[in-house]
């Protein structure tokens, strides 16, 4: 039975803008995640010949690095347009910037990414070291992967 969480309130202090998920929760109730990327599931040289992991590897890489190209372009497009946009309607007397105000805007962000970022930074180290371990353990697919990234970009 599935349980609703209640509507986000708006909160007063920044620090609590964001929701934490615990996907130990998940992984403890769904037991073919714990198969696939548990540490019992073992790296992929015990499991797969070295040509069908680079084929896995470089296929997934393509497929990724094309999407990433796409995404990428499609963003890069909608916020040149979108500064265009606002330049135009700044320089025809549609927009008034009050630039102060802006720049107390970017320097409120960044004192908050700033103290984010040094809260965030032990689980970015875990993060590192697990993918780490997982590339030393998988380094036929990984580096299958990174070919075929390399190739879904430039296609």
């Amino acid at each position: 039975m599935a349980t609703r969480n209640p509507p986000p309130q708006e909160c007063e202090s920044d620090d609590d803008s964001y929701e934490v998920l615990d996907l130990t929760e998940y992984a403890r109730r769904h037991h073919w995640w714990n198969r696939v990327f548990g540490h019992s599931s073992g790296p992929m040289v015990e499991k797969y010949s070295v040509a069908t992991q680079i084929v896995m590897g470089g296929v997934s890489g393509w497929c990724a690095g094309f999407l990433f190209q796409k995404v990428g372009k499609l963003a890069a497009t909608a916020v040149g347009g979108g500064f265009l946009l606002l330049q135009i309607a700044s320089h025809s007397g549609y927009v008034q910037i009050d630039w102060k105000r802006v720049e107390k805007d970017v320097n409120k962000a960044k004192r908050q990414i700033k103290k984010r970022a040094n809260k965030a930074a032990p689980e970015i180290n875990n993060i590192i070291e697990e993918a780490t371990e997982f590339v030393k353990q998988n380094i036929v697919i990984s580096s299958g992967f990174v070919g075929g990234f390399l190739l879904g970009l430039a296609s």
